[in-house]
């Protein structure tokens, strides 16, 4: 019951702040270069939709966001893990890393374009660099942080060292890992959009990019509108995606069971 009213009074608030934004809009005839009506943003997502020039962008930019997700987690987990448990990996690698993530992807994206041409790979590849970040950092707090005994007790038992990993500490870094995913998903819908404003063919942020430049402003709001609804989305998938893999977590079970009630 509780989380019903929570949803309606989510949709009542969004209604509301979009009549008032109407109503404020047209009461100071604010011009639409400035700031368009939401009424005027509606008949720009009605258009992009039915003519398909949404749709068809939507599905490239969506493509690029999960496949440099997927490249990125990847990435991510396999240096973390190497970092985590190779103390000369660390030491002479590590920094290198940061370094490298400090340099912003807006000055990276027109060198990867430039080694990966116009086409998807460019925006996949830039996607990955942005949303390997949060899993590898994450990862790495993740496998640091075993309980040095459990480890010494399996070892004691026989274990071997791929059993530690496999048995003990993977399972406990997935929750910094999922923690690590969550933040990776909306970063690489981030990274696909830069790479798509400095070159591409198709996507979103090619659509920003054209009205842009077209001063179509109620356009571009649409679109921004597009990717947050996307964003959010992504995001409620890997949180259902946390849910599966850590049902064991206690964490997780308290929160199942205050949703549970809640309901």
């Amino acid at each position: 019951m509780h989380k019903r009213r929570n949803i309606v009074l989510t949709l009542l608030l969004f209604c509301g702040s979009t009549l008032a934004g109407e109503v404020i809009v047209r009461a100071f005839d604010v011009p639409a270069y400035i700031f368009p009506a939401p009424s005027q943003v509606v008949i720009a997502l009605w258009r992009g939709f039915s003519s398909g020039l949404y749709s068809k962008n939507l599905i490239h930019t969506l493509l690029e966001t999960v496949l440099g997700f997927l490249l990125g987690a990847a990435l991510g987990f396999l240096v973390g893990t190497a970092v985590a448990l190779n103390r000369y990996v660390e030491h002479f690698f590590y920094p290198y890393i940061i370094m490298f993530q400090s340099v912003p992807k807006v000055a990276l994206a027109p060198l990867i374009v430039v080694w990966f041409g116009l086409g998807l790979k460019a925006q996949v590849v830039n996607a990955a660099l942005v949303a390997s970040f949060p899993v590898l950092v994450n990862t790495i707090a993740g496998l640091k942080s075993t309980d040095e005994d459990r480890m010494n007790l399996m070892r004691s038992l026989g274990a071997s060292t791929s059993q530690v990993f496999w048995m003990l500490r993977v399972p406990n870094a997935l929750p910094f890992v999922m923690a690590g995913l969550d933040v990776a998903m909306v970063f690489a819908l981030i990274g696909a959009i830069v790479a798509e404003f400095v070159g591409s063919q198709a996507g979103l942020g090619m659509l920003i990019q054209s009205m842009n430049f077209n001063m179509d402003v109620a356009g571009q709001f649409s679109v921004l509108l597009i990717l947050s609804i996307m964003g959010l989305l992504l995001n409620r998938c890997i949180l259902l995606l946390r849910r599966r893999v850590l049902f064991w977590d206690p964490s997780e079970k308290e929160r199942f069971e205050r949703e549970r009630v809640a309901i």
